[in-house]
């Protein structure tokens, strides 16, 4: 078996089998498996996909940079504790994070107890559209809170730049593709699942868990942790359940603002952190596809793109969460406060583009106390909510450049969720106004119609990543024994590859300590 690195493969007939022939030079040959599979646009006369394969071939074939021996990574998961595990090990959220590490750690025979203050998928993709189509909250099972976390209700985008001798971004794409994902996810550059596909992948991966002898309790809120001689020994659960343990892996994501504060008040030691917060901006997909891909459009799938700016008020202005063909949706997690998000289905065929434009903020902003972020937050959601009644603020960039409220009729917008129109600039301080201001205009210049006068901007984009960050050592710990802040919400990870790598991590680090409890294994 060798591998073939940088094939250039003509985007509009995809002759993968005839390039690697001529690389190779010889067509007896069959490919065993797609490394990875990139688009080149960097010349728009001349955009092609890029592969990275492995072959079989009985041929001698000479070696050079771009034809090599194939580098197997071992990423398996092996028991190697000793320590006799008594209790079981309870997992506090079941979004990514908390999914792969229940996921891991069932499947290698070690009991676990989840408990996810929302609902499971099924239930909770009712709530989330009885929500966006009639304004009714269920402040528990929301686009935040529930099954699969908030990843399950977005464009499940599986992009991550973080560096991974481990393999471990691999086996998060692996077990996605065990429990349904498409097999595109493992070899192409910017792999996304779609809600659409999410839900069902979530349902399965519980489904395993559970035959796995893995507990997960839904609408079950971590309300109080138990704490003797600064180690974990229990948690309480809705108030009056009593559950113990010595390992406590808090998986929640970044919205959990109560759990901040109980665990904040137990003396969970956590800092705050920058984070960034904006709009989000609309366009037509073809006008992208065509600034993206030029004559190429027809051939290739929805474009997307990353734009940074600095500006005057010596802020970092950056697209983020790009959704090709998708919405933006109300993902309100409380009443009285308004937060919006993008989201995708699997085809992302909605025709309309939708991405963040954030500006970043840190404790200059919103003051020095760990939970100050949170507060800046509140601040901005509470504002949008009374601007709009709840509703989602939409406004063209003419008048939010110019700062003015003029009323318009915008029909059939690829929103999820009541809109209505609105002067966004009262929501945002004056430098986050001039930053979005600035940006936006300064990314017309990298792909035309950025900035057209009629381009819908929404309002606000506040939950991009978590506010705060948990105080922990290499292994994961915080300052309590045995409690293990992990994923968004402890301020380590940012979207579903980072956050189920996340679960991975701790799961490596439970099974190097204790034995395994029985000998299931379920993938």
């Amino acid at each position: 078996m060798i591998r073939i690195r940088n094939i250039k493969v003509d985007v509009k007939t995809n002759n993968l089998k005839e390039m690697i022939s001529k690389k190779i030079k010889t067509d007896n040959f069959t490919i065993q498996k797609i490394l990875h599979k990139s688009i080149d646009a960097r010349n728009k006369s001349n955009v092609f996909y890029v592969y990275d394969v492995l072959v079989n071939t009985n041929e001698k074939i000479r070696f050079n940079e771009d034809i090599l021996e194939p580098n197997f990574i071992n990423n398996e998961i092996k028991v190697t504790g000793n320590k006799i595990l008594s209790k079981p090990i309870i997992i506090i959220g079941f979004g990514p994070a908390g999914m792969f590490a229940s996921y891991i750690l069932s499947s290698l025979g070690y009991k676990i107890i989840v408990f996810e203050r929302g609902k499971q998928v099924e239930e909770r993709e009712k709530d989330i559209k009885e929500f966006w189509l009639n304004n009714k909250l269920n402040s528990n099972s929301n686009v935040l809170f529930g099954e699969g976390g908030a990843g399950t209700f977005s464009d499940g985008k599986l992009m991550t730049s973080i560096k991974d001798k481990e393999g471990l971004i691999s086996k998060v794409l692996e077990i996605f593709y065990d429990n349904g994902a498409d097999e595109k996810i493992l070899y192409e550059n910017h792999p996304h699942i779609g809600t659409d596909k999410l839900t069902g992948i979530v349902k399965n991966m519980r489904e395993k868990i559970i035959l796995n002898g893995g507990e997960i309790h839904f609408e079950s809120t971590l309300t109080n942790i138990l704490i003797k001689d600064n180690k974990i020994t229990g948690v309480v659960i809705n108030n009056k359940d009593i559950y113990e343990t010595d390992n406590l892996i808090i998986a929640i994501g970044h919205g959990a603002k109560d759990t901040f504060n109980m665990l904040y008040e137990k003396g969970v030691l956590i800092e705050n952190k920058p984070f960034a917060v904006g709009i989000r901006i609309m366009h037509d997909q073809n006008m992208i596809n065509e600034n993206q891909y030029g004559k190429y459009k027809d051939f290739l799938p929805p474009a997307e793109y990353k734009l940074t700016y600095q500006a005057s008020t010596n802020r970092g202005v950056y697209s983020f969460c790009m959704c090709p063909g998708g919405f933006v949706v109300n993902s309100s997690s409380e009443y009285g406060y308004l937060s919006i998000n993008g989201m995708s289905y699997s085809k992302r065929d909605s025709n309309i583009s939708n991405s963040a434009i954030i500006v970043t903020v840190n404790n200059k902003d919103f003051g020095e106390g760990p939970l100050d972020g949170i507060k800046y937050q509140e601040n901005l959601e509470k504002k949008a909510y009374s601007l709009g009644n709840g509703k989602i603020l939409v406004q063209t960039f003419k008048d939010y450049k110019n700062n003015v409220y003029n009323p318009k009729d915008l029909l059939n917008l690829k929103i999820k969720g009541n809109y209505t129109y609105a002067n966004i600039n009262e929501v945002f301080p004056d430098y986050i106004n001039t930053s979005l201001k600035e940006a936006i205009t300064y990314f017309g210049k990298k792909i035309k119609g950025f900035d057209d006068d009629n381009v819908i901007i929404a309002a606000v984009e506040s939950k991009t990543s978590s506010p705060v960050k948990f105080i922990r050592n290499e292994n994961m710990e915080s300052n309590i024994k045995g409690l293990y802040p992990i994923g968004e919400g402890s301020g380590y990870a940012g979207g579903i590859t980072t956050s189920a790598i996340e679960g991975i991590k701790i799961a490596k680090i439970i099974t190097s300590i204790y034995k395994r409890n029985s000998k299931i294994f379920i993938l």
